[in-house]
């Protein structure tokens, strides 16, 4: 097995010459931590952290179009980030806005379709009317589904959800004993797509902080210690390398990911 150290020594090109293009993920989810340590490391402002985290996200979203992956989901604002001071959220929110105004006509080019996934309660009007506006300009494309969840809290999406199937059954539209998995699954806010294949997350923190709780059910997990701000599309062909070298066995016997 070639060593970390030893495909850092390795180009781009040579790390993508090292993949499977038959095994590659289908979805591949992304919790991106450490743009606040990433600037307090370099005495500055943690908006400048967030910033330089939005060129990384950039970095990822080109990679996932090069290289054929389908789905993209980014964990970009949580539920439980309303706990920071109020000032950091409000410039993360607008952070968040202007990148996305900034970026969608490129993204719209390389035909990736934006989604927004979480709750828009408590979100400025400014920002979701932009993520609104870039559903619908990106509402055709088929490159890449890139999910961006914003107000997202798997605890919150699951509420969500019985919400609705509760809802249903008052009305007499669904029966108690209808209710399953894939019941439950076409309630959530991935509605339609296949379950994260690959869940990467940076800044060495080893826990799933309340993303994507029932569709990570048998995802394949991969930390780093990189920083966010410092992830690139090297990085993230190490994950996939790693990806690669698994046997997937879902409770059972091992499986190759299809396309």
């Amino acid at each position: 097995m070639v060593s970390r150290q030893s495909l850092e020594n390795l180009s781009e090109e040579e790390l993508k010459a090292m993949l499977d293009k038959e095994r590659m993920p289908r979805h591949v989810a992304i919790i991106m931590d450490g743009n606040r340590r990433w600037a307090k490391q370099r005495g500055l402002p943690i908006l400048q952290g967030h910033r330089a985290g939005s060129r990384a996200t950039r970095q990822v979203v080109e990679a996932c179009v090069e290289l054929g992956i389908p789905i993209l989901t980014l964990y970009a604002f949580s539920t439980e980030n309303w706990r920071r001071p109020p000032l950091e959220v409000q410039a993360l929110l607008h952070l968040i806005e202007v990148t996305l105004r900034r970026e969608r006509d490129e993204l719209n080019a390389n035909g990736v379709k934006v989604r927004h996934i979480g709750s828009t309660d408590g979100l400025p009007e400014l920002l979701v009317r932009t993520l609104r506006e870039t559903e619908e300009m990106t509402k055709n494309n088929s490159t890449l589904i890139l999910n961006v969840a914003i107000n997202y809290g798997g605890r919150n999406e699951l509420v969500r959800a019985v919400h609705s199937i509760a809802q249903k059954v008052k009305d007499g539209l669904l029966q108690p004993e209808e209710i399953d998995e894939s019941v439950i699954s076409a309630h959530l806010d991935t509605n339609g797509l296949p379950d994260p294949d690959l869940l990467i997350r940076t800044g060495n923190e080893w826990r799933v902080s309340n993303f994507l709780l029932w569709q990570i059910a048998y995802t394949e997990l991969y930390v780093t210690s990189t920083l966010w701000p410092d992830f690139n599309k090297k990085e993230f062909l190490f994950a996939l390398i790693d990806f690669q070298r698994r046997e997937r066995r879902f409770g059972g016997v091992s499986h190759v990911p299809a396309r």
